[in-house]
């Protein structure tokens, strides 16, 4: 259990730092393979042909040296010159001789051990190895009975450059294609990004009129599906409304004939019973049209939220209800403004109906802004506060329509909520000594709307 704990804790670490968009890990998916088969060849390479052809030069400049020593010994003093002569033009190395004092035998460097090696094994004679110029030559002094023997070759003898070259291609090769893949990478993601892009919109009840279906077969094939989806909900929402508006016609004049029927029985007890009775109708019919008609083709537009909050705390104001607008941000968004207010009038309404206060604030929070009201009411229980959004659910278990509505007030704020992108949940209101800017006396429930910016 304990290394499995591990792993889990190990696994956790590695997606922390792995990317979270589906173009950071198509991308890790291309530079990563790129990035080890680059280091598999490089390490062979290196490891076999670097070795291998460092080697057989070091080994091959050293039979050089030693065949022309051997030469050297063997030859007269009148064919020496031609003996460096031909080596000279044989190997390109240049040679010189020097008094035998010049000889040094601690100037030797470290550089090259694998040709000093084979140096070793192959002549008998003293010598040194050193780097001038600047590292471009390599010069070798052999100790001969009679001279010094100095030899000139270029560094590129010991040194193949075939392995940098090699590198170097294979790199700038695998970055050009890189770049190619992430080209063609961001272009496949793009359409992705937009069929993201409008099902957000819609959701938040926005349109995007220029979507149309792009890029691969399978996105392609999502997009049209979304397409058909997004035209099946606005032709059941259009059907939906336009069967309420006949409903909501059907019912208005039988209430409007009993209604002028009450006016002729004159101001009788029995009479003002029946016209309160279909008032409530009325009352319950307009909450079941607003729950059913949803936003309608309501069109979003920018608002300043900050000023519509302070408007509707000013007409409950006027009505002589104590409602106060604490403005924390001035902030703006696209909304439906029939529906907000409708959304906004539900929830003040029902926290003036249980309690005496309510408090109004706004503010933002990351990429949200919070839209919080708090009353001064008994609340609602912590396991009941998800129950209360439900359709027709009221706490209150008479059903007396005179102490509330018929249990859709939440439902249609939470409707509207989430149409804009948003949500609503339920907490406890703080308590006077937790905000003491606060204008209300106890805690009671608070309502907090959360919506993007």
């Amino acid at each position: 259990m304990c290394f499995m704990r591990k792993v889990r804790g190990i696994v956790k670490v590695i997606k922390d730092f792995l990317p979270k968009s589906l173009f950071g890990r198509a991308l890790l998916i291309l530079v990563l393979p790129t990035v080890l088969i680059q280091l598999v060849v490089t390490y062979v390479f290196f490891d076999r042909h670097w070795d291998d052809v460092t080697r057989r030069i070091a080994l091959n400049t050293a039979g050089e040296v030693q065949f022309f020593i051997q030469q050297l010994k063997q030859a007269d003093a009148s064919h020496k010159d031609d003996v460096v002569g031909e080596f000279v033009k044989a190997t390109g190395i240049n040679v010189f001789f020097e008094d035998a004092d010049s000889f040094r035998k601690n100037a030797i460097s470290k550089e090259f051990p694998e040709f000093q090696r084979y140096l070793r094994a192959k002549i008998e004679e003293p010598f040194t190895l050193r780097q001038i110029d600047k590292g471009a030559t390599i010069e070798i002094r052999v100790l001969l009975p009679q001279e010094v023997l100095k030899l000139e070759m270029t560094s590129k003898r010991l040194a193949s450059r075939t392995t940098i070259i090699f590198v170097l291609w294979m790199v700038a090769a695998s970055v050009v294609f890189l770049l190619i893949a992430v080209v063609f990478l961001r272009n496949q993601i793009r359409p992705i990004s937009q069929l993201a892009e409008a099902a957000d919109n819609f959701g938040r009840g926005l349109d995007m009129p220029g979507f149309r279906p792009h890029g691969a077969s399978e996105v392609r094939r999502a997009s049209r599906a979304f397409i058909v989806m997004r035209e099946r909900i606005k032709r059941q929402i259009r059907t939906r409304t336009e069967m309420l508006a006949g409903i909501s016609h059907d019912l208005r004049t039988p209430l409007t004939r009993m209604k002028l029927q009450l006016a002729m029985l004159g101001d009788t007890e029995e009479a003002k019973e029946l016209s309160d009775d279909v008032q409530q109708m009325e009352h319950m019919i307009e909450e079941y049209l607003d729950f059913a008609r949803g936003e309608g083709g309501e069109e979003a537009v920018r608002t300043a939220l900050h000023e519509l909050l302070s408007d509707i705390a000013a007409d409950y104001q006027r009505a002589n209800a104590k409602v106060v607008f604490v403005a924390q941000e001035q902030l703006f968004k696209d909304i439906r403004v029939s529906a907000f207010r409708r959304m906004l009038h539900n929830i003040i309404d029902n926290a003036l109906r249980y309690g005496k206060k309510c408090e109004i604030g706004l503010r933002k929070t990351a990429n949200f802004c919070e839209i919080t009201i708090d009353d001064d009411g008994p609340g609602i229980p912590e396991e009941k506060r998800e129950e209360v959004f439900k359709p027709f659910i009221r706490l209150d278990p008479s059903r007396n329509a005179k102490t509330g509505g018929v249990g859709l007030g939440l439902t249609i704020a939470r409707d509207v909520a989430l149409a804009h992108g948003g949500s609503i949940v339920l907490e406890s209101a703080p308590e006077s000594n937790l905000k003491p800017e606060s204008n209300l006396k106890n805690g009671g429930l608070r309502v907090i709307i959360r919506l993007p910016l």
